[in-house]
């Protein structure tokens, strides 16, 4: 019987796992042109990329090793702001 159970879980946990949707960006900026704008500001090593809707956040070190952080607006691929560590 419990040769039938854990397949059956499992089977039960995969059907019920929420399908990937393809995600249609539109006329919004791409990552790849979020971190090219970023490394244009300084960023020569990324650490972490995050979209938050209307803005690409970039983190990453620069050439020196201090930390800084670069928005991207996600429609216009304009820097809105750059944090740099001390």
């Amino acid at each position: 019987m419990r040769k039938f159970i854990l397949p059956a879980v499992a089977a039960l946990a995969l059907g019920a796992a929420t399908p990937a949707m393809a995600y249609d960006a539109g006329d919004q900026t791409s990552m790849e042109a979020a971190l090219d704008v970023a490394s244009s500001f300084g960023i020569v090593t990324v650490s972490n990329t995050q979209f938050l809707g209307d803005e690409w956040e970039v983190e990453g070190r620069d050439r020196a090793g201090r930390w800084m952080q670069v928005h991207v607006d996600a429609r216009t691929g304009e820097v809105r702001n750059v944090d740099r560590g001390w």
